[in-house]
């Protein structure tokens, strides 16, 4: 079975319950639900499905919330503008008929109101997700002069990036709040928190969470331009997870840089002791092809190699002709490379406080299991913290992580090499018997075989984390 955890995103090709259980079948651990289209009706059917799937013992989907994030876009427009490479063009924050005067020039408009005082002459603008690559020339009254550097087709609403700009935007807008209020009333899992430009974007959320009772969700914070990479330690250091958001990345970086910077966040990630999802465009051929390219089948294995948690899929599965296939293949291709990966038990660098003891006991567990050739490592786990400092590790031993609450069991469905079970809570002995037998009828353990085994022992009143070699 695979360790990367696979999350795809939802849409009326793969809302259905017959879908969501082919998802799942081709191993597909959490579905994601995009907030930039948002639909309350569709999504709660969908979200109805997955519960009723799930309490069936159908399958075991977690779900995520991407919000829409503080956009900026080109205003709403009847018919397209051509933009001619050389051209000079004007970009504003004010329609045509506010008595700009064009000078028989274009006109495009967009929703940032700083951007005449944000952007300086020779800075770049990105339009329609960089398609249109543009150069301001002058800051005039009311209006920039652009020089475009290539020619493009613009659409109203199309995305606009201002690479290296520190952009005066809140971290949750309202119509987030609205979205993320919605998610915690249908139990979502996760929200993934995007356009992340620094910790007070992520604490501004954490607080929200908590004003509306939802401090469980776990943030994942989505890295998609140059001030977040400028932030990144204190980002990781107060997120939940990270996500390599290569879509607006690469239009606010060089793209020559993708490769190495995401190396770099996915190296990062793991000392601090914390997740990464590396996302966008992993096999974006296949929404009009049977089969991946060969480049793309490298990008995911070179995601496999750099130990990533979990690898993601977009348009793919929400507008593909091949949704079930493009899973299929991601999987196949995870599972053939976790073969020839090196899980040398990574050491865990972070510290975790008043966790440090158990920090430093189930290092010494995934140690131990390798050390004497155990069959698996298993976790009795409340809350999830031993399951996750087993899998951020990353151990060569499948980790088995029997917990007590459903919340916490989709928690650790997106941990790495983690396959996550519910049982009622007994007696560590009680547990232990429960556990083995789940796994021997599943055929996954076999009398004879050694488990190390990790779970809290109760002395005078206090959890203390423990250690047991088992033979079945």
């Amino acid at each position: 079975m695979k360790k990367t955890k696979i999350i795809a995103t939802v849409w009326p090709v793969t809302a259905s319950k017959e879908k969501l259980q082919e998802l799942y079948d081709a191993w597909v651990n959490i579905v994601r639900f995009n907030f930039s289209h948002v639909d309350y009706d569709f999504f709660s059917w969908v979200l109805q499905n997955i519960k009723e799937l799930n309490e069936s013992g159908t399958t075991n989907l977690s779900t995520l919330l991407d919000t829409k994030w503080p956009e900026i876009r080109t205003k709403k427009i009847d018919d397209k503008v051509e933009i001619i490479a050389g051209e000079e063009f004007y970009l504003s924050t004010i329609n045509e008929e506010n008595n700009i005067d064009l000078e028989g020039k274009k006109l495009l408009v967009c929703d940032y109101e700083y951007i005449l005082t944000d952007m300086k002459v020779w800075d770049i603008v990105d339009i329609d997700s960089g398609l249109l690559k543009a150069r301001v020339e002058k800051i005039l009254p009311g209006k920039l002069l652009m020089t475009p550097l290539n020619s493009h087709l613009v659409w109203g609403k199309r995305h606009l990036n201002l690479p290296g700009v520190k952009l005066k935007l809140p971290g949750i807008t309202e119509s987030d709040k609205k979205d993320i209020e919605f998610g915690i009333t249908k139990d979502f899992d996760f929200i993934a928190m995007s356009f992340v430009r620094s910790r007070a974007n992520i604490l501004e959320l954490k607080e929200f969470l908590a004003k509306n009772n939802a401090p469980h969700i776990k943030i994942i914070s989505k890295i998609e331009n140059e001030e977040a990479l400028e932030n990144l330690d204190e980002i990781i250091d107060e997120t939940h997870w990270i996500m390599v958001a290569r879509w607006d990345l690469w239009i606010e970086i060089p793209i020559e840089t993708i490769p190495v910077v995401q190396k770099m966040m996915v190296k990062k990630c793991k000392a601090a002791g914390k997740f990464v999802i590396v996302a966008t465009q992993m096999l974006e051929t296949m929404i009009d092809n049977p089969i991946p390219t060969r480049a793309e089948v490298t990008d995911i294995y070179n995601a496999c190699m750099q130990k990533a948690d979990c690898t993601m899929l977009s348009g793919e599965t929400t507008i593909g002709k091949y949704p079930i296939e493009t899973v299929a293949y991601m999987a196949n291709i995870l599972s053939f490379t976790e073969k020839s990966v090196n899980y040398d038990n990574h050491k865990i660098e972070a510290d975790f406080g008043v966790d440090n003891n158990k920090r430093d006991l189930v290092t010494a567990a995934v140690s131990l299991a390798t050390d004497i050739d155990a069959k698996a490592i298993l976790v009795f786990t409340r809350r999830g913290f031993m399951a996750r400092l087993a899998s951020t590790m990353r151990p060569k031993k499948d980790i088995y992580a029997f917990c007590y609450d459903i919340k916490v069991l989709r928690f650790l469905n997106i941990l790495f090499g983690v396959r996550p079970v519910m049982i009622e809570k007994k007696s560590n002995e009680e547990n232990v018997e429960t556990a083995i037998a789940k796994l021997k009828d599943k055929n996954i353990v076999s009398s004879g075989d050694k488990l190390v085994v990790v779970f809290d022992t109760e002395k005078n009143g206090e959890l203390i984390p423990s250690i047991q070699i088992i033979n079945c």
